[in-house]
């Protein structure tokens, strides 16, 4: 089985939240939500966990010290989720095998999904895997385009999608698993040419795709995994969620 290295992107302080404290911390039935996600991936064999923090990082490194393969980078300043990345680059170089990106925000990461990007991706040897997702309710989440064979086309934020591409029910949700060398080949064209100056990491699979290269999209995730924390709202949704799933069994895998 694949056991890429993980980057966890924590360094949002999550200004809709109301309150000061990093947004990755933010208590989902009392532990930091970034903990869930750090569970899930020592559940399906990931050894080596980078963990971008940012805003108030001091607090994030001392709740997250004790975690056995997390290590830190910090990002600074904040400039897009691919600049967050590009933070790891130094840290990881000479290291050739797959890397794994996901949020820190996403408590309801199911070890099944995981589990099945990384079969996929050993079994195609992709250049980048998205894990996406079926949500009835789409709004204000990035589409993902496919052409007549249903092979990937594109991310279409939704703000520049068509009335056609308005109606796609698949989305982004931010799970991306690249090949190391593609990955850094993709960031170092990406640019910050847009209204926040900011660069991301969702130019990478289009900047691959142009080039040939394959680019995949697995609708692999679960429906829990469409749920996004940026409100307080959003959080005690999230919250009920994880607490009918703990009650319907553990979120396990087989390795």
């Amino acid at each position: 089985m694949l056991s890429p290295i993980a980057i966890v992107l924590a360094a949002g302080k999550g200004t809709r939240m109301k309150s000061d404290l990093p947004k990755v911390l933010f208590p989902v039935c009392g532990r930091p939500m970034v903990e869930y996600v750090l569970e899930a991936l020592a559940q399906v064999g990931v050894e080596r966990m980078v963990v971008v923090n940012g805003y108030r990082g001091d607090l994030v490194r001392k709740m997250l010290g004790d975690w056995q393969g997390v290590e830190f980078v910090e990002q600074s300043p904040q400039l897009g989720t691919g600049h967050a990345v590009m933070m790891c680059r130094q840290v990881l170089e000479g290291y050739t095998d797959p890397i794994l990106i996901l949020t820190g925000d996403s408590p309801l990461v199911q070890p099944t999904s995981l589990k099945a990007m990384f079969t996929d991706f050993e079994r195609s040897g992709a250049a980048c895997l998205m894990g996406t997702a079926i949500k009835q309710n789409p709004a204000g989440l990035g589409r993902v385009v496919r052409d007549a064979a249903g092979n990937f086309q594109a991310i279409v934020e939704e703000k520049d999608a068509t009335p056609g591409q308005l109606a796609v029910r698949e989305v982004n949700m931010s799970y991306y698993l690249f090949d190391s060398r593609e990955l850094w080949h993709a960031l170092d064209q990406v640019r910050n040419e847009n209204a926040q100056g900011e660069y991301y990491i969702t130019d990478c699979p289009g900047i691959l795709k142009a080039e040939g290269k394959d680019v995949r999209a697995l609708a692999a995730l679960a429906a829990c995994e469409t749920l996004s924390v940026n409100t307080v709202d959003e959080l005690a949704e999230v919250e009920k969620e994880l607490i009918k799933s703990r009650l319907s069994g553990p979120r396990t895998t087989d390795n």
